[in-house]
């Protein structure tokens, strides 16, 4: 919670700088009429548009790729599809720390976009040219050599590496381009998250309903050379805004370390008592602060054992020198986001069938409309994204304002509500996914079938509630999940706070490859009939969303504990300061502080 009073002095006036310490490419503070906002994030939203088309150009159908491309079944094609998009979803850990403590935000993404575009180009000349791909005759593939296999996948991991650095910087550095001391650009930052997830979903929905349909019917590497274009023509763009862009300074040296230190110094301190009142706690002057660029964190109760890394200096029985309350309160941020990262990996189990289980079940399914047209199987997530382009907009004009007059949150609700809300449409979905296998099921006994190649006669729109209802929890918890981890992360850490969001993706599609795994080797062996078989048409699928709706809906109680307990960010809350023009350079704050 932020709430930030500003005086206005004339001589500022006439320069206009950004007050939140932002400069240029150059390290020259910047104009905040001529630079960020909306107008330089206008330069990075076609990136995202792009990248999020070519990531669910190859993740919607990889599945379909690899079974009759590469003739892998259907347990190892669902988990190299999870281990690849969990590679894409935990390389940014690496990618964040890099820019938060070395290269910063604008050059990480810069590199890791030119790995990523040369993963794609590889890809494309995998699956085109002829002697680097399996050679078919009349629809049929023969079986891939080693160095095509090696070739196809390390150009599929060249692309989680570039992912590593462009996931959580793209998205912070667009949240940079807003000033959080000018309440006017600080509005619009509520929204921001809302409309950039927007534009990724305009590429994904163009990736699901297009590029899908043109690696099935007019050719693979025409359908990954689209979006490698895509990509070229968007890294271009990106560029031309550069003199618009505005890059946070970098206050600490090493954030990551210093945030280690914490718990080490706490550890360290462990025998000495705390003070009777946080206000006894070691902490640097307001004017510290104010001179600095830092922000000032307030004490919060949570986590009392970390307390005692900020014993008073004065005590000279302490074995390490005290941190600040600041940096505690950094450590304590930092462990409650770990507990909500926890109870967000179930959740992001059921997202991970998406891309996966809901495919091979539409494979078997119908998929006419009407006498010629034939709907690609992994087609169905563009509902995924059509519900989420309309419900955002939706939730940002209509549903923010209604709840932000009845409960005072310029968000509307919290963002845990957020969440919470998000995580209740999602079992819902997951509860009809597994009414509508069930009734698939019905379907095959009723005409017999037993081969894994025979149709199901049952349209594959029975699978659109699924989708749909997706889509919409996607727009309370994935949206929300990357404004909580940006919103509460650490001063100087919100690259790598973000991650807090990619990387339980990539854990929930690690988790899925392993439960898919060890579900198909324990009800497969001693002959039974596994739940995820070879033959979709004679497994039981039904029972494995059954477990999914089980183990969702108990996930519930530990992420409503967890987030009872949770407490959000408190930095100070009133600044009164005046700002005098010094030959050109950044302006010199003369200020004080008040805390309510």
């Amino acid at each position: 919670m932020v709430t930030i009073k500003l005086s206005t002095f004339s001589p500022m006036e006439t320069k206009d700088y950004t007050q939140d310490g932002t400069v240029d490419l150059h390290g020259q503070p910047v104009l905040a009429s001529k630079t960020g906002k909306w107008k330089a994030c206008a330069f990075l939203v076609g990136y995202e548009a792009f990248e999020r088309m070519a990531f669910y150009g190859i993740a919607s159908n990889l599945v379909v790729y690899l079974t009759t491309q590469l003739h892998e079944d259907t347990v190892t094609s669902v988990r190299n599809v999870n281990n690849w998009s969990g590679a894409v979803w935990m390389t940014p850990i690496l990618g964040a720390y890099i820019a938060d403590s070395y290269l910063g935000r604008f050059w990480t993404f810069t590199m890791s976009s030119l790995i990523y575009v040369l993963g794609m180009v590889l890809l494309t000349m995998a699956v085109s040219i002829k002697t680097w791909k399996p050679t078919c005759a009349n629809g049929v593939c023969n079986k891939a050599s080693t160095s095509q296999i090696a070739l196809f996948y390390s150009s599929l991991y060249i692309i989680a590496v570039g992912a590593g650095g462009t996931k959580p910087n793209i998205s912070t550095f667009g949240a940079d381009q807003f000033d959080d001391f000018n309440p006017n650009e600080k509005k619009l930052k509520i929204s921001f998250f809302n409309w950039w997830m927007f534009s990724s979903f305009i590429g994904a929905l163009f990736a699901t309903l297009g590029l899908v349909y043109v690696q099935d019917n007019l050719g693979w590497g025409l359908g990954y050379g689209i979006p490698t274009v895509g990509l070229l023509l968007s890294l271009f763009i990106f560029f031309i805004g550069t003199p618009m862009y505005r890059h946070k300074v970098r206050k600490t040296k090493s954030p990551a370390g210093e945030l280690l230190g914490v718990p080490i110094t706490a550890f360290a301190n462990r025998k000495l008592q705390l003070p009777g009142h946080p206000s006894e706690l070691h902490e640097f002057e307001p004017q510290y602060y104010i001179n600095s660029g830092k922000r000032q964190v307030q004490h919060t109760p949570i986590f009392r054992f970390l307390d005692k890394a900020a014993v008073n200096e004065g005590n000279t029985n302490a074995p390490k020198p005290p941190c600040t309350v600041t940096q505690v309160e950094g450590a304590k941020l930092v462990l409650g986001m770990v507990m909500i990262w926890l109870v967000t990996l179930i959740p992001h189990i059921v997202w991970a069938q998406i891309n996966t289980l809901f495919v091979k079940q539409g494979t078997t399914l119908d998929r006419h409309l009407g006498s010629t047209f034939e709907i690609p199987a992994a087609s169905l997530g563009s509902f995924v994204t059509l519900s989420m382009l309309l419900s955002v907009p939706l939730y940002d004009r209509y549903f923010v304002p209604f709840m932000s007059e009845k409960t005072q949150n310029p968000r509307g609700i919290t963002l845990l509500q957020r969440l919470g809300i998000g995580f209740i449409i999602q079992i819902i979905a997951i509860g009809i996914a597994f009414a509508v296998e069930v009734r698939r099921m019905h379907v095959i006994r009723v005409h017999h079938i037993t081969g894994p190649k025979q149709i199901v006669p049952m349209s594959i729109l029975w699978l659109l509630p699924q989708h749909v209802l997706l889509g919409i929890a996607d727009v309370f918890n994935a949206i929300g999940l990357l404004e909580f981890f940006y919103d509460q992360s650490p001063e100087d850490m919100q690259s790598l706070g973000t991650t807090f969001f990619t990387s339980g993706i990539g854990v929930g599609n690690f988790l899925n490859s392993f439960l898919v795994t060890m579900v198909d080797k324990i009800t497969g062996r001693d002959g039974g009939k596994s739940w995820i078989g070879k033959n979709l048409n004679g497994s039981h699928l039904d029972y494995y969303y059954m477990f999914l709706l089980v183990i969702s809906t108990l996930n519930l109680v530990p992420f409503f504990w967890a987030s009872s307990k949770y407490m959000y960010k408190r930095e100070s809350i009133e600044v009164k300061e005046c700002c005098l023009q010094m030959d050109g350079k950044m302006p010199t704050r003369v200020a004080s502080m008040e805390k309510c």
